[in-house]
């Protein structure tokens, strides 16, 4: 009898083309996360707990498998630096800039500018060559994420909006410049040390600013319990683990054009828990900012 050819090869495929999925699907509840939760605390003292809770349950993880460590201080400090970049100053702009009343939908439209900015400077960082078809997948995601939070807009003042975009600018340089550093010199490590790694300098800088600026009180409800919660299992552990898998696969524009679909995703979202209302115009914003994405992430 002959034996059957093992089908390892198409289903390691398969999985791998549902890990983009995933990731945008798990990284787009995070502004539902963070408005659900900062009612309850002040942002950076939010962010400080989160923190402090992924070491504490990573640190479990790594003795129980006994992870292997870094094997050198350069290689901490460049996963430092990365995390510092990617969790630190991205989530503490994001949840400054909602925690300040900036729509979650502007706030991802301002953070939605990552795939411009990244293909920019992917060249001269990384060597990467941006495609014409890539270009216009990036423009064509863009134009789709404006039209998705363009209804938002008019529901901010106009005399606060640039103090409130303040953070948000600072989140989007700060996840671009995150993900451009971990490309280019740490792009493979550990993601269970790693995560001990990167976040140990955001709960120290998010500690020590909340102690600074903020009253560091929690107010200790079922909401807010549950947004913790799902910040710290759902975010910290699963999407970010998936994002250091996609930047050690893909090429920098590539995995930043996935976050043209997080606002479409998280507007979904927001309609199915919060009953926010979809335009026709948002519906169509949606599939540009899909067919921008696939446009985007050719290869060939």
């Amino acid at each position: 009898m002959t034996q059957a050819t093992p089908l390892r090869p198409r289903a390691s495929s398969q999985l791998d083309s549902l890990v983009p999925l995933l990731f945008v699907a798990l990284w787009s509840t995070g502004f539902i996360g963070a408005k659900l939760g900062l009612p309850f605390v002040e942002p950076l003292t939010f962010l400080a707990l989160r923190f402090a809770i992924v070491i504490v349950l990573m640190l479990a993880v790594v003795a129980v498998a006994r992870a292997p460590w870094p094997p050198t201080g350069r290689a901490w400090l460049h996963i430092g630096v990365s995390g510092l970049l990617v969790h630190g100053v991205y989530l503490g702009g994001v949840f400054m800039a909602i925690g300040h009343g900036l729509p979650s939908g502007i706030t991802a439209l301002v953070v939605g500018l990552q795939p411009l900015l990244t293909a920019l400077v992917a060249g001269a960082l990384l060597g990467e060559k941006v495609r014409p078809a890539q270009w216009a997948g990036l423009a064509l995601g863009f134009t789709g994420v404006a039209l998705v939070v363009a209804g938002k807009v008019a529901t901010v003042p106009a005399g606060a909006l640039l103090g409130m975009l303040l953070p948000a600018v600072v989140a989007l340089l700060g996840i671009t410049a995150g993900t451009l550093y971990q490309k280019r010199f740490c792009p493979s490590f550990d993601l269970r040390t790693g995560s001990v790694i990167q976040y140990l300098p955001c709960a120290v800088a998010m500690a020590a600013a909340a102690y600074a600026t903020e009253s560091m009180a929690i107010s200790w409800t079922g909401k807010f319990v549950f947004a913790l919660g799902w910040l710290v299992l759902v975010l910290s552990l699963g999407a970010v683990s998936l994002l250091n898998l996609l930047i050690r696969r893909g090429g920098a524009v590539n995995v930043a054009s996935l976050f043209y679909l997080t606002p479409p995703t998280t507007a979904l979202i927001a309609w199915a828990m919060f009953g926010e209302t979809l335009s026709g115009w948002a519906l169509v914003g949606m599939a540009l900012a899909v067919a921008g994405v696939w446009l985007a992430r050719q290869t060939r």
